[in-house]
């Protein structure tokens, strides 16, 4: 199979180092492969979107040579795609109406467990996926063998109430059209990745290998990111960039520009240097 990655950042912000090691890991590992790297933004919650933060991101990409090698994709020109998709499940009877509020849900930790304890109200209903008793299990490239049983976290969301798609179904659906063979991407994500592999065996799309990576965590401890402010990757990068190498196991980048850095690490980098780590402090030194 032709390997291919990809970068899938949401535009709520500039890009910050935590979404950079996301984003330079998954190019490393798509170029040793002679490999498709791809980026696609995800943007299906316009509330959360913040106005040029796409363009912000992709501009930051570019100056540090991370050139995707196909047309950057849009989720918000996908909805054909994920409409077809939540049919499949309905008309399955894998999806179902509920009406529940964070309110009903709270005496059960907010885990929704079939079926609606709300009766119908004069509103749309969010739309949810029946998990069953499934225990989804795939072997992680840099978490190792993960098994997490479905009826743990409950029916999920595949479209809200407020008709906008869910990240799960999104997602699921749009790595297969891509063609995506391995997702990188931070370790934040690994409980979303059993809900994507679930969608993928009920749609019969592909299953990608995944590779979950330490998240970055600032001197609170808490996980770096556009919601608490994180600070935007500088004009000049080549600081971040040389930063992000060594925080992948890689450092002493030489002096140049980005691509020069970019080439120096393409053979020295390896998943394995990550693999024991669950986060990675911006205080560690480098």
């Amino acid at each position: 199979m032709t390997y291919r990655g990809r970068f899938a950042p949401s535009p709520t912000g500039d890009l910050h180092e935590g979404s950079l090691l996301a984003a330079v890991a998954s190019w490393l590992r798509a170029r040793q492969h002679h490999g498709t790297w791809l980026v696609r933004v995800d943007d299906i919650d316009p509330p959360r979107e913040v106005s040029g933060s796409a363009a912000s991101i992709q501009s930051t990409l570019t100056s540090l040579s991370l050139h995707p090698d196909e047309p950057v994709w849009f989720q918000s020109a996908r909805h054909d795609a994920y409409h077809h998709a939540f049919l499949k499940l309905r008309t399955s009877g894998l999806a179902y109406a509920c009406w529940c509020s964070r309110a009903d849900l709270a005496a059960a930790g907010g885990i929704h467990r079939g079926p609606c304890r709300s009766p119908p109200r004069d509103r749309p209903p969010a739309w949810r996926l029946r998990v069953g008793d499934a225990v989804i299990e795939w072997l992680d490239l840099v978490s190792g063998p993960q098994a997490w049983p479905m009826a743990d976290g409950g029916d999920f969301v595949v479209l809200r109430a407020d008709g906008l798609w869910s990240y799960q179904l999104a997602c699921a659906v749009d790595d297969a059209a891509q063609g995506i063979s391995e997702v990188v991407r931070g370790r934040d994500l690994i409980d979303s990745t059993p809900r994507q592999i679930l969608l993928q065996r009920l749609l019969d799309l592909p299953t990608p290998a995944y590779a979950h990576l330490p998240l970055l965590v600032g001197v609170t401890g808490s996980k770096l990111a556009k919601s608490t402010h994180a600070p935007a990757v500088d004009t000049d990068g080549l600081p971040a960039l040389r930063r992000t190498l060594a925080r992948l196991g890689m450092p002493g980048a030489p002096e140049g520009d980005a691509a020069t850095m970019l080439g120096w690490a393409l053979p020295r980098f390896d998943l394995a240097s990550v693999a024991d780590k669950v986060a990675i402090h911006m205080a560690e030194p480098l």
